[in-house]
């Protein structure tokens, strides 16, 4: 089995980056409940307000699962709505 990983960049301003962060256990709890496949997630702050978010899913098809629902419960919506933008999202294979 191999496992998916999304990563994704994305800019924060300074002044959210408690609510950010405050945020992000809630939006990790609703992708438990409610996205087949979640694996698990870490989150890493860069230089310039860029984070990246590094989400691992059982497969290729849950991580396009999870894209369709997108911000479909409000501790996920709260994540999404302090990311001032998003940069980048790519898909990889662990290996």
């Amino acid at each position: 089995m191999t496992t998916t990983v999304e990563i994704t960049r994305f800019r924060v301003s300074p002044e959210r980056t408690t609510d950010l962060l405050a945020a992000r256990g809630g939006m990790i709890a609703d992708f438990q409940a409610d996205r087949e496949g979640f694996l698990g997630a870490k989150l890493v702050q860069l230089s310039d307000g860029e984070w990246l978010d590094i989400v691992e899913w059982r497969s290729s098809a849950d991580y396009a699962a999870s894209r369709t629902k997108g911000g479909n419960l409000p501790r996920i919506q709260a994540f999404f709505a302090l990311i001032d933008e998003l940069v980048s999202m790519e898909e990889g294979t662990l290996r």
